[in-house]
């Protein structure tokens, strides 16, 4: 438990309809935290709402929020959504009926819920105390004191406002968005002396601004780690995918000094998952942005350094040490190298779509644009499981969303259990063999013209919102010829490098590479950017730690 002068004014709030109920959850809670936390318990979601802004006009810090699922005027999570806004660091925890297991589960997406308990939860040594620990601990490891969100001020159909939201948004920086075209946006334009002209325009909590700002500005003045503390580290992992924080995760526990560096946000693709279910664990499924989150806090808890919006130009090799070149100059070294780069969407050749990309057109589930879908009929283009999920998840707030399929069917590419909830979809039409052919709009998409393939015909349909995954092309541009690839870019390592058991010509060492390791020893790939990976999110977390376990086979050995 945390001293008392630190909790002397940390709350857990409790909510729920039944008086009966909310004093029994009260009772247990105190009886087990009363000493250390100060519980606030209310009877409807207004009341509580209206409990939690007086804490927040007291200076008073929430930690962990109980929300019955079934309250009438204002339900479990139509109330965790408002009380985000009023704390958005606080562990939120939904109480739940049997029958009301689908809604805890749709929450998990809403209000990126850290988990939900079924009724009754007694004995409470077993079911709620083990649980409250868990997340008052991981409050703690927090940054949980009340921040001011940053302010983001632009268009809707501006595409750098958007890749801002986005890159605020996954990265996990509180931040609330304000069209240019409506009241407050004006006055904080006026405020900020700008005519509009130029945007996204972004307040920082200490009331700076930034116009049009890149991702390293931007990320550096809303507080995310930019620079390297060291000059030299036992392991640099480049990508903050699963692979990559996998390694981060593994290295940093195991005792070598770790720094991920990631050009954008943590997670890569699957970070953009509305929501993977075959990760073992997560029988209910996880969202790729609590997945990620749950992962960074985990590498950071252990020592390992993230850099953000760090570009990687170039790799080096000299002597024992394997130096990383950034974007803007600058250099760090280490013993070691693990390649977590991952793929990137392929863009789509149609005419028109590269004018109206982040207006309407965007690549991966951009979910912040999720909302802006509501009643809309959307399209998305692709056919693997990064399509599946986005075409899922957007199906509960679009009017209709119309699958664009290459291919003759779903099954050659998707998950057999997504195929059937695709089926189940009421609202979901599967076209195959379709293909986009152009995109139409002026500041924003407004019509797409489909082809058949088979009969070679085009139609044109209303669109405004067109969601592409097609394919996959590894970052590995920057590598060179510093690493051996394979013709399409993704990197050769362990028995991919070698001939009749023999090393590469150019291998330097009298064994033979390990089984992730590239062409150059102590560099080490793991994810999708290897050659003949398994593209899939449990193979990339095992990959990374394999890495992991390599690397200190090779730093023993050097």
């Amino acid at each position: 438990m945390p001293q008392a002068a630190d909790t002397a004014r940390v709350v857990i709030l409790t909510v729920d309809d039944d008086p009966g109920v909310s004093r029994a959850v009260a009772r247990d809670l105190r009886r087990r935290y009363g000493e250390s936390y100060r519980v606030v318990r209310a009877e409807s979601g207004e009341s509580a709402l209206q409990a939690l802004r007086e804490l927040k006009l007291r200076g008073d810090l929430v930690a962990v929020i109980l929300a019955d699922y079934r309250m009438p005027q204002m339900n479990g999570i139509e109330f965790l959504e408002q009380a985000m806004d009023v704390y958005p660091g606080a562990r939120r925890i939904l109480l739940t009926a049997y029958a009301d297991t689908n809604a805890a589960i749709d929450a998990i997406n809403v209000v990126d819920l850290d988990h939900y308990l079924l009724k009754p939860w007694d004995p409470p040594e077993e079911k709620l105390y083990p649980v409250l620990d868990d997340l008052l601990r991981a409050w703690r490891c927090s940054d949980f004191r009340p921040v001011p969100s940053t302010k983001v001020v632009g268009h809707r159909w501006s595409a750098r406002s958007s890749q801002v939201r986005e890159f605020l948004a996954r990265n996990q920086v509180p931040y609330r968005w304000y069209s240019s075209e409506e009241p407050e946006g004006r006055r904080l334009l006026a405020a900020a002396g700008q005519d509009g002209q130029r945007l996204p325009l972004v307040i920082t909590p200490e009331g700076g601004t930034l116009i049009e700002p890149d991702a390293p500005e931007l990320a550096a003045r809303v507080g995310l780690a930019t620079t390297p503390t060291a000059d030299f580290y036992d392991l640099v992992v480049i990508g903050g995918g699963p692979a990559g924080l996998g390694a981060a995760v593994y290295g940093a526990s195991e005792g070598l000094r770790t720094v991920l560096v990631e050009r954008s946000a943590t997670g890569g693709q699957a970070g953009q998952s509305s929501r993977i279910e075959n990760y073992l664990g997560f029988p209910d499924g996880v969202s790729g942005a609590q997945l990620t989150d749950r992962a960074r806090r985990q590498a950071t808890r252990f020592g390992a350094e993230i850099l953000t919006a760090r570009e990687v130009t170039g790799l080096e090799v000299g002597g024992a040490a394997r130096t990383v070149r950034f974007s803007d100059g600058s250099a760090v070294s280490a013993h070691s190298v693990i390649l977590a780069t991952g793929v990137q969407y392929r863009q789509l050749e149609a005419v028109g779509c590269a004018d109206l990309t982040g207006c309407g057109v965007f690549y991966g589930s951009a979910l912040t644009e999720a909302a802006s879908c509501q009643d809309q009929d959307v399209y998305i283009v692709g056919g693997a499981n990064s399509a599946g999920q986005a075409a899922m998840y957007l199906s509960r707030v679009a009017k209709s969303v119309t699958l664009l399929v290459r291919g003759t069917s779903l099954s050659a590419s998707m998950s057999h259990y997504l195929v059937q909830q695709i089926e189940e979809a009421s609202n979901i039409t599967v076209r195959a063999g379709t293909v986009v052919q152009a995109a139409h709009g002026t500041d924003h998409l407004e019509q797409l013209t489909l082809r058949d393939v088979a009969s070679g015909r085009d139609e044109r349909v209303d669109a405004g919102w067109m969601f592409v995954f097609i394919g996959a092309a590894p970052l590995t541009e920057w590598l060179g010829g510093t690493v051996l690839r394979d013709e399409r870019g993704f990197i050769l390592a362990g028995p991919d490098l070698t001939a009749d058991g023999r090393p590469p010509a150019d291998w330097e060492l009298d064994r033979p590479p390990y089984h992730l390791e590239t062409s150059v020893p102590g560099v080490f790939v793991a994810g999708d950017a290897r050659a003949a990976s398994a593209k899939r999110v449990a193979s990339a977390v095992g990959e990374g730690a394999m890495a992991v376990m390599l690397v200190h086979r090779y730093l023993e050995q050097s």
